[in-house]
């Protein structure tokens, strides 16, 4: 990043090379200059300069989500505690939910990922990189049919069969980074039994057993959590990941439930305060 004393920016220099490097600098240009909203890392300029391109962004002191969440010891950084996780999805998902909803045509975002969610100094999130960006359906139609491009492990199921793309497509990723988030694992990891390589075959079968949630939270939560909180996440979650693109919720859908997750988080420890009271005079009136 370059630091002058007015402000500080973080510089991206695309590959030299070929016409998808091109493409991918062009549309990244035109979405950030049409897109303005809080979850969306602001572009402070660019230069397209002979087979130079170069964009300039607002500095994100935090890095990415995947810093905080999955390259910790290479990164030497503390675990984020469970508020700081849901405040984070909860942004990443109103940026998702404006990209989606608000935007005109609407822009299917395509590539959702940890490592593409940026952190300011507060921890609040700005989706990032938006060269794979793609327009959405328009005029009646219900998707659109493009090359499959994205992360190994983040694309929609039916959208890596037959390269049809639609806003449903960004939902499923989001369930995929939300899951890494509660629980600490990488969507693709082979350094785990065979089982477990995979976070969402790994997760399916525990989605239908209450009882197995609480083994699916980060062990370096260190169970500091709202118990009625992890469920709701993970419902949120599952629902995300449905097979079905039509049965998965919208952003909107996603957002109301995230917001509701944080109202009852503060709830439920009230609860739990009232209740280690209310057990306490209860020994009293014993003795």
């Amino acid at each position: 990043h370059i630091e002058t004393p007015e402000k500080v920016v973080a510089v991206k220099q695309l590959d030299r090379n070929g016409y998808q490097g091109n493409r991918e600098f062009l549309v990244e240009v035109m979405m950030l200059s049409l897109l303005h909203h809080q979850n969306l890392v602001n572009l402070v300029g660019y230069c397209a300069d002979g087979d130079q391109r170069i964009l300039v962004y607002e500095y994100m002191q935090n890095g990415s989500l995947e810093d905080h969440l999955l390259e910790l010891v290479r990164n030497k950084k503390k675990p984020l505690d469970w508020d700081t996780r849901m405040k984070v999805a909860a942004g990443a998902a109103s940026g998702l939910e404006y990209l989606h909803e608000t935007a005109d045509p609407p822009v299917i975002y395509r590539d959702f990922k940890a490592s593409n969610i940026l952190l300011d100094e507060e921890f609040n999130p700005k989706l990032s990189d938006f060269g794979l960006a793609k327009v959405g359906p328009t005029g009646g139609e219900t998707h659109v049919s493009t090359r499959v491009m994205g992360t190994y492990g983040y694309c929609a199921p039916e959208y890596a069969l037959t390269g049809q793309l639609t806003v449903k497509s960004d939902v499923y990723s989001f369930g995929v980074v939300f899951l890494e988030m509660i629980t600490g694992r990488r969507v693709i990891d082979t350094k785990k039994p065979t089982r477990e390589q995979n976070l969402v075959t790994w997760a399916s079968p525990l989605f239908k057993d209450k009882r197995k949630f609480t083994l699916m939270a980060d062990p370096l939560l260190e169970g500091k959590y709202p118990i009625k909180g992890l469920y709701q996440a993970l419902a949120v979650a599952a629902m995300c990941l449905q097979e079905e693109a039509e049965t998965r919720p919208t952003m909107s859908d996603v957002v109301t439930a995230l917001e509701y997750l944080g109202v009852t988080k503060v709830e439920e420890n009230n609860e739990t305060d009232n209740n280690k009271k209310e057990e306490g005079e209860d020994e009293r009136l014993k003795l």
